[in-house]
């Protein structure tokens, strides 16, 4: 590592060879590992990407990154650099990705939704000398440069001329020598509160984790076809939607369009997916839905769930509509992916199984002592997919990467035989009455009430200052939003639950408001209780 990365970040915070892992070599780039060995292995025919326009092969892939490359370098994006990609999914995304990575620079993954002031945030925090962005979000991302102090250069991806240009260019570009530790791709993670953080990824990372995890535990093989909820700037799809596929000769399919039940179901019926890369909202669309009933998808043999907590009971209605298993789990973006998640012959609704072999979990409490099984403590995690910390962040990199350890803000417990079992969020835990109340338990014990289609707790300071669970609901189509209901679901939690943990109020909303990754912003949810 070389440059300004190698002053960002304390050597104390660098993973050393702890754990049994996969072999990787010192140089190593991640366009050839995914892409480019596909080709050497006489796989260039093979379907690369799937979309409702038709298909691409490796070669075409390959040649298309070649392309972005060559753009980019036009454009004097050097080595390092960082670029921007804010593009909705489809092969040029994919070609972008790696176009930059082959040339040696870093991507910048963002959501293409963003507002002006979020954009122009991202500019000056990352300094991104180039940004490819869609035709459809040009014109925020131009807005966003007024009074930028860092003006990354844009370049429209999608508009008149530019598939001309694109097809214009050479099909060939030289593949920079990366060292594992260089950085490849930033992620942002995924807190409501303040500020995003990009956490830095090394080349390294992504290959560590699809072995532990693509490889060995989904199994992953060329015969696959995988299809994701969530958009490729979500880590959780860059891998399980692209990378881990193309790592095998396997096809990604991709489509552009925001992800409802219609869409997806329509998707599934066109590409028949083997796996279905999903997030419990979206689980919880699915089973709802008047037409579930009549939906194939039996060509799925397994599917992923991560991004927020999974209920048992919407697990359960899962397996009991589409049978295929879910595998929840649990990644965050400092881990890059997934490193806790069930088995495909090991499934367990309500937990998320036991750590992916390759890395290593624990609870601990406020100290960094490791707490007793079934104890509620701080998950950390250590494993070679340990990012580099957050950039320009030196403080809660600090806090966070303590040693070979990643400390996650998440509150889990681990059982005797392994299993773990998500908490919540540090943060949103509630103290009531002298007591700890996880907000997932009593949000799982609802969603058990056949009323209930969705619900997320908060604690909401009363009249005289004290911290009480409040349900915000979306009730099912059938069931009235009324007081009645209200007294009926906190009736029905004080049945099943510690007398403590029962909501004191019950608010119905038709949407539960959610974070650029989809995740529910209960910093929204908590102001909206202070507003009442």
């Amino acid at each position: 590592m070389t440059g300004i990365l190698a002053d960002t970040y304390p050597h104390a915070h660098f993973p050393r060879r702890f754990l049994p892992h996969p072999t990787v070599s010192e140089q190593l780039n991640i366009f050839p590992y995914f892409l480019g060995q596909r080709l050497e292995e006489g796989l260039g025919d093979r379907r690369a990407l799937l979309t409702a326009e038709g298909a691409l092969s490796y070669s075409e892939v390959a040649a298309l990154s070649a392309r972005y490359a060559n753009l980019l370098a036009e454009s004097d994006v050097r080595p390092e650099e960082r670029v921007l990609i804010a593009l909705p999914d489809g092969p040029d995304y994919v070609g972008a990705l790696f176009g930059i990575t082959r040339m040696g620079a870093v991507v910048v993954m963002v959501n293409p939704h963003l507002k002006p002031d979020q954009i122009r945030y991202l500019y000056e925090y990352t300094h991104a000398r180039a940004a490819l962005v869609g035709s459809q979000t040009m014109s925020e991302f131009e807005v966003a440069l007024a009074g930028a102090q860092h003006r990354p250069r844009l370049i429209e991806v999608g508009g008149h001329g530019h598939a001309e240009r694109i097809a214009a260019l050479p099909d060939q570009h030289p593949i920079f020598a990366s060292h594992q530790d260089d950085a490849a791709i930033w992620l942002f993670s995924g807190g409501t509160t303040g500020r995003a953080k990009a956490v830095v990824q090394s080349h390294r990372s992504f290959v560590n984790t699809t072995k532990l995890y693509g490889h060995a535990l989904l199994d992953i093989g060329p015969e696959d076809v995988t299809l994701s909820v969530p958009k490729l700037f979500f880590g959780y799809a860059t891998g399980t939607n692209l990378l881990f596929p193309f790592s095998v000769g396997a096809t990604a399919a991709l489509f552009p369009e925001r992800c409802t039940p219609e869409t997806l179901f329509a998707r599934i019926a066109a590409f028949r997916p083997t796996i279905l890369v999903n997030v419990p909202t979206m689980v919880n669309h699915l089973v709802s839905h008047p037409d579930a009933g009549n939906q194939d998808l039996s060509c799925l043999r397994l599917a992923t769930s991560a991004g927020e907590a999974l209920p048992a009971e919407l697990h359960r209605k899962w397996n009991d509509l589409f049978g295929a298993p879910l595998l929840d789990g649990l990644g965050t973006a400092e881990m890059w992916h997934v490193f806790i998640s069930n088995r495909p012959d090991d499934v367990r609704p309500g937990t998320l199984g036991k750590a992916v072999p390759g890395f290593e979990v624990k609870a601990c409490d406020d100290d960094g002592t490791e707490v007793g099984p079934d104890e509620v403590g701080h998950l950390w995690v250590r494993g070679d997919s340990l990012a580099k910390g957050y950039w320009r962040q030196a403080e809660k990199t600090r806090a966070a990467f303590r040693g070979e350890w990643y400390v996650s803000g998440d509150m889990i417990s681990v059982d005797q035989a392994g299993y773990v079992t998500y908490c919540g969020r540090a943060d949103d835990m509630l103290k009531v009455s002298g007591k700890w109340l996880s907000p997932t338990e009593l949000e799982d014990c609802l969603l058990e009430h056949a009323a209930v289609r969705e619900v997320a707790v908060i604690g909401a300071s009363t009249a005289d200052g004290l911290v009480k669970p409040c349900a915000f609901v979306i009730p099912a189509q059938e069931a009235a939003a009324d007081d009645a209901l209200a007294a009926e679901l906190q009736a029905w939690a004080r049945q099943r639950l510690e007398p403590y943990k029962y909501p004191r109020e019950v608010v119905f909303m038709e949407e539960l408001p959610r974070t650029h990754l989809g995740k529910v912003d209960r910093g929204a949810l908590g102001r909206k209780a202070l507003d009442r």
